[in-house]
């Protein structure tokens, strides 16, 4: 807990900005990111917002983030055309700007930048494959990166299934981009701005590299769980069972009984 404690406080340390995360806008347009939410944007059913905190944990975890504008792709299986609100017409897509935005961004720009504003969507080379900008440049703390993902819980759009994908964000200052491959083919597939198109979370570098997740074992045979570990599966699964009367969301409430105690602590 150590090493964890030393990041969130390393922009004190380091005398940068306090903010984990910074979403810098580029595109004016582009709709602002949100703090992701327990109910998955209002999705989920009832009973798993009340109960089941593994699904709004991970609902909430990070930040939605939307595509800048409203557009449409077609793929015929081997090219891809796209059309956007104010073109009716399909256009063949290589790779292109946001309408209208290099002149914005080269009157923003230094010199030494101009010119070189980010493409908004490219076809790649393998068939199907589409890139799109978010019209966002991300940085995190010192010792951050950020897990770029389709949205927890939500239920998946037609047409595409986006790639995920860790970025040092704390090193790379550039586009916050998405790959995604269109899995329909003479159908258009419309993207649009009114749901997260992608959910990014914050993590810690070294949860994810070789040195701490080589650290796991394997237990292969039911006989060699301890008597403490059979205890601690009595309690969690046995015992609430055994209640004359079993309350809901017994899992739910300790959680968020011990993050509260967390949190206390902390301040």
């Amino acid at each position: 807990m150590a090493g964890l404690e030393n990041l969130l406080d390393g922009a004190e340390q380091d005398g940068q900005e306090s903010a984990l995360v910074s979403f810098y806008r580029m595109i004016p347009s582009a709709r602002l990111p949100l703090r992701a939410d327990r109910s998955a944007a209002g999705s989920l059913p009832t009973r798993a917002f009340r109960y089941c905190e593994p699904v709004t944990a991970a609902s909430a975890f990070g930040y939605y983030v939307f595509a800048p504008m409203n557009f449409s792709l077609l793929w015929d299986g081997t090219d891809v055309m796209w059309r956007w609100e104010g073109e009716p017409e399909w256009q063949p897509l290589t790779a292109t700007l946001f309408p209208g935005f290099a002149d914005q961004f080269d009157a923003a720009a230094p010199p030494a930048v101009q010119g070189w504003s980010p493409p908004f969507l490219a076809a790649l080379q393998e068939p199907g494959l589409v890139q799109m900008w978010t019209g966002y440049v991300v940085r995190t703390r010192p010792g951050w990166s950020l897990l770029v993902r389709p949205p927890a819980n939500l239920p998946r759009r037609s047409g595409f299934e986006p790639y995920e994908g860790i970025v040092e964000t704390d090193r790379w200052f550039g586009p916050l981009s998405m790959n995604f491959r269109l899995t329909k083919t003479d159908t258009p597939i419309e993207i649009q701005t009114e749901l997260p198109l992608l959910q990014v979370q914050p993590m810690p570098r070294f949860a994810y590299e070789d040195r701490t997740l080589n650290q796991y074992e394997m237990i292969p045979e039911l006989g060699q769980l301890s008597a403490a570990e059979w205890e601690s599966y009595h309690d969690t699964v046995v015992a609430p069972h055994l209640q004359p009367v079993r309350t809901r969301g017994q899992y739910a409430a300790a959680a968020r009984k011990r993050r509260a105690g967390d949190q206390g602590r902390e301040s």
